[in-house]
């Protein structure tokens, strides 16, 4: 090394060591990289570490060991209290890492291949798809169902995970495999659990019937274990990882349309990459003629639903509104529902039947039943009945129909505006309606504000009309008010001589 060499050396040391001179700043002074200043430190003395930090809870180490041996679940806000009441000023972000750091790890498990017999066991369960239909603002499901010996799939694509819809998907499922099961093993879904999980579920009465008319039992998986359904979760992933990505589907029908021919084209008829056997020659040859026959007794699997008759006539069913008969208000009827129509019943009458809107917030309204409350109420058109207003042309409409679509009293207006045209005339009063729908307003009191103070006019009613020609003949003079006027003034003026007598007339 050189002279020089070396004289840089030793003062890039003494400055860092010495002064303790940043390499900024070294190499600012030295004129020198920043790099070379490193590779100069690296291969100098060790420089002083600092001593490592002592942590808040160094002296608290005690109370977190007790608490932890108390209960070993406690989580790092519970923690916080009790490290408070010791006088910890720290926060609860070293507390939840410094517990993460304590608490046992649970011991990584080991789990058995579980085999399953033809014909033993199907698995069924439902996948979110979020919003995946353009225009539908509701949130699409996908009704998975898996024989667990052939890996043949069923699937469906739903707009609702209710007792009706899940019942139907199962009925067309059985009927694709042309049988049933031993099992059918579910998770926790409402549908099928009311409480509890694994073997202390406790099943729900309708889904009990309905396994018990299509003889199957039912097995409910232990809660946060999904290996128990490994069988239906990992084509629930093959869904999302091969059909989904890529599509765009212009309805539910379209949906599942594509996914019978993706299904019936490429899932079932793929090589398994766990058993390495096609899923459909495996059910053909092997699960199929094992499986239970299917019972054909019918089972009821309408969605059922008690409610009252709004005002409105109507009935709110699955966040939509659906028309009766307007003189059923306030009747308590019975909803029943499928796939495809919404009927609702009166005892045992069925008193309307629409067709099933699966969007949010649709009214669905029957004309025959909007025409009967017609019959009944004239004016529940929404249309004034008197035509008063049509007489004033294209004014008049347009201000009948801001009436109509609006809240005020359409009796009141009328009343009201008609008397303005009685007193202040029809072809001002018009005129001014137009000046005030001008300013994007509707009233007769915006009316009357034109007529009295914007135009000034001042009322002028006309001659009232009795009906009787006898007594709208009657006409009568207007009295002279003058001579009162002259009487006063010369009382006031002339001398009123002596004061009368008493009793006298003055």
């Amino acid at each position: 090394m050189s002279e020089e060499r070396s004289t840089k050396h030793a003062e890039v040391l003494r400055l860092a060591l010495v002064d303790g001179c940043s390499t900024r700043e070294i190499s600012r002074r030295l004129g020198m990289a920043r790099r070379t200043v490193r590779r100069i430190l690296g291969k100098g003395p060790i420089r002083p570490t600092a001593p490592p930090r002592v942590s808040m809870l160094a002296a608290y180490e005690e109370v977190l060991a007790q608490a932890l041996k108390d209960s070993p679940a406690i989580r790092a806000p519970a923690m916080l209290e009790r490290l408070r009441q010791a006088g910890f000023a720290g926060g609860v972000t070293i507390v939840r890492q410094r517990l993460r750091e304590l608490r046992p790890k649970e011991p990584r498990r080991a789990y058995l291949t579980l085999d399953f017999p033809p014909g033993s066991a199907a698995q069924v369960d439902w996948a979110d798809f979020g919003f995946a239909i353009p225009g539908l603002a509701r949130r699409i499901s996908a009704f998975v169902m898996v024989l667990c010996h052939s890996r043949m799939m069923y699937i469906e694509f739903t707009a609702s995970q209710q007792m009706g819809t899940f019942l139907r998907c199962m009925e067309r499922g059985l009927a694709f495999f042309g049988g049933s099961a031993e099992v059918d093993i579910f998770d926790n879904m409402k549908t099928v659990v009311a409480s509890g999980s694994g073997p202390r579920a406790v099943f729900n009465d309708r889904f009990l019937n309905y396994s018990s008319a299509r003889h199957f039992a039912a097995r409910a998986c232990n809660a946060r274990s999904g290996n128990e359904k490994g069988r239906v979760e990992r084509p629930i992933g093959f869904v999302r990882e091969r059909f989904r990505p890529g599509r765009r589907f212009a309805s539910l029908l379209d949906m599942n349309q594509q996914a019978v021919e993706w299904r019936d084209t490429y899932a079932n008829n793929r090589v398994h990459e766990v058993t390495g056997k096609v899923p459909a020659l495996v059910f053909e040859n092997v699960e199929k003629p094992v499986l239970k026959p299917l019972v054909q007794t019918p089972f009821d699997t309408d969605e059922v639903l008690t409610t009252t008759i709004t005002k409105m006539f109507r009935v709110r069913f699955d966040r939509n509104t659906y028309s009766v008969p307007p003189n059923l208000v306030g009747q308590a009827v019975l909803v029943r529902a499928n796939d495809d129509a919404v009927a609702i019943f009166l005892g045992p009458k069925e008193v309307a039947r629409h067709r099933r809107q699966w969007g949010v917030g649709v009214d669905e309204e029957s004309p025959t039943h909007r025409e009967a409350l017609a019959k009944q109420r004239p004016r529940a058109k929404g249309e004034p009945t008197s035509t008063w207003l049509e007489m004033l042309g294209e004014t008049g409409a347009r201000y009948q129909k801001l009436l109509v679509a609006g809240s005020r009293s359409i009796e009141r207006e009328l009343v009201r505006l008609t008397f303005l045209a009685e007193i202040f005339g029809t072809s001002a009063t018009a005129a001014a309606m137009a000046d005030v729908m001008a300013t994007s307003h509707v009233g007769a009191e915006f009316v009357e504000y034109v007529l009295r103070h914007k135009k000034g006019m001042i009322p002028s009613p006309a001659p009232l009309r009795l009906g009787d020609p006898v007594l709208d003949s009657v006409s009568f003079l207007e009295p002279d008010l003058e001579q009162y006027d002259r009487l006063v003034a010369s009382r006031l003026t002339r001398d009123p001589g002596d004061i009368p007598p008493e009793g006298d007339d003055p």
